[in-house]
């Protein structure tokens, strides 16, 4: 088995497109949630979100048929690719044979603002007047196959939809196919763009989204005053390397992929198992697979959406993978607490803040947690960052159809 190694990363988020402007602002205590400005509020039930900012695709050296041809969750995956290649410097055709080069880049929801936008047009104007690009915008794999196109990447492509568990089963899957041998590198990573008004309207109807006024009350992970999450958007792309790939060409290393834990609840299409029972066991197996030891220490990026069932869920999923004592010496923070939910990237981006954490010996804060909830009694990291030096950091995702992923990270 081939050990797996990160060696570049790339973002667009509502805390800073690259992730230096992210990692300093998820360590400096930056809120990204604010007042919606993409869409009309006076006509929305909610009034804030966690909108990506300043965004140019031609920044990024995507060029205008790119832009005019594609959604923007996948122009954000373009960027955030754009970035993690020239990070990695990675060069295919050279230190990887492109047939070796995989992709697992995936989107919960896909091309919902081209369905919307579609929707409208037939409406207004009938069948024959829906564009022809329709389809190829809308699907949710078309992110990961125009990134495939753009680097040669002729190997597996597995564009994971799983809901919320997006970003951490693609890079969980990335990490199986080179660890077993499948592929030598992989970008890989998750994307979206839904802050529109059917994704709105459909999260809010279902009582999912804080109805805070306020953006600095809106996401409350761990908080008794918790009462949803914030919708967010953007996405994280990582490059995985086999160690052999890295070495060989003296790639820089940000930390070790080393487990994932890959379960689904079995108990109900939206809402989490009370116990976190498939989040528990997905920990359990991601850290038997990293050779976790009790000794060590150990920082946990939790799902932590600031939803009532999920964070009561998931302490005590913490708690009955590590026992009560290894929960208690765990350190934890939820980043949605900065950057909201952003749904199928949210997963890969916190895995690049877990990696982040691991390299600088910097554990992320759960800010505007004031009021904890007696039900979430462990270590979240309230309000402010913490030198601390992880050895190994899992980062969780859950999401709708009780989809599980825990992905686990060692420092190098």
């Amino acid at each position: 088995m081939n050990r797996v190694y990160i060696t570049g990363v790339g973002c667009i988020t509502p805390l800073g497109n690259n992730v230096e402007t992210l990692w300093n602002n998820v360590i400096n205590g930056v809120c990204g949630i604010g007042y919606i400005t993409k869409l009309d509020r006076e006509t929305l039930p909610i009034k804030i979100a966690a909108e990506v900012k300043d965004f140019k695709p031609e920044d990024f050296g995507i060029d205008k048929t790119m832009i005019r041809h594609n959604d923007t969750y996948a122009l954000y995956a373009l960027a955030a690719a754009a970035q993690a290649m020239q990070d990695s410097g990675l060069r295919v055709g050279e230190d990887v044979d492109p047939t070796r080069f995989g992709t697992a880049i995936g989107s919960g929801i896909g091309g919902i603002q081209t369905f919307e936008r579609e929707h409208a047009n037939k409406l207004q104007n009938g069948l024959r007047r829906i564009s022809p690009l329709f389809i190829p915008e809308m699907i949710s794999n078309i992110a990961g196959g125009n990134v495939a196109i753009t680097y040669n990447a002729q190997g597996p492509n597995i564009p994971v939809v799983t809901a919320c568990a997006t970003g951490t089963h693609s890079v969980g899957e990335a990490y199986r196919l080179i660890h077993e041998g499948r592929a030598d590198a992989v970008i890989t990573g998750g994307t979206e763009a839904a802050i529109c008004e059917m994704a709105v309207g459909g999260f809010n109807n279902m009582k999912a989204l804080s109805t805070s006024d306020d953006p600095m009350a809106g996401s409350l992970p761990f908080d008794a005053r918790r009462k949803g999450f914030v919708l967010g958007e953007g996405s994280g792309i990582l490059i995985l390397e086999s160690e052999e790939c890295a070495k060989r060409r003296g790639a820089k290393i940000y930390a070790e992929v080393c487990g994932y834990g890959n379960t689904c609840d079995a108990h109900h299409y939206t809402a989490p198992h009370p116990e976190c029972r498939g989040g528990a066991q997905s920990m359990r197996l991601a850290l038997e697979e990293a050779g976790f030891k009790a000794d060590e220490k150990l920082y946990i990026n939790a799902h932590g959406t600031g939803t009532p069932l999920n964070d009561k869920g998931e302490t005590k999923g913490i708690k009955a993978a590590l026992g009560e004592e290894g929960a208690r010496k765990a350190v934890i923070s939820s980043t949605k607490s900065m950057h909201g939910h952003m749904l199928g990237a949210t997963g890969a981006v916190e895995l690049i803040i877990s990696a982040m954490a691991l390299k600088n010996g910097i554990i992320p804060p759960t800010i505007h947690l004031d009021q904890p909830d007696p039900e979430c009694d462990l270590d979240y990291t309230p309000h402010t960052a913490r030198q601390w030096q992880a050895d190994v950091a899992i980062s969780n995702t859950f999401g709708f159809g009780g989809n599980n992923a825990t992905v686990a990270l060692r420092r190098v």
